[in-house]
């Protein structure tokens, strides 16, 4: 089942053309993030404050 999400908001590198993720929280600290195209009836992907931290740095890292 999915959480509730709430406070979405488009990435900082989100493309103009609209190629974009949302990330929302759920109020256990859960990390949703959504394609935007979909305009909230699609899939979202849940991640715990751990597995989100751990995302971003692996991306971060793959960026340099």
């Amino acid at each position: 089942m999915t959480k509730d999400f709430h406070g979405w908001r488009k990435s900082h590198h989100s493309e103009p053309n609209g190629e974009c993720v949302e990330v929302g929280l759920a109020a256990d600290g859960t990390i949703g993030v959504r394609d935007t195209k979909l305009e909230g009836t699609g899939p979202t992907l849940e991640f715990t404050e751990d597995e989100w931290r751990t995302l971003l740095r692996k991306i971060r890292s793959a960026a340099h």
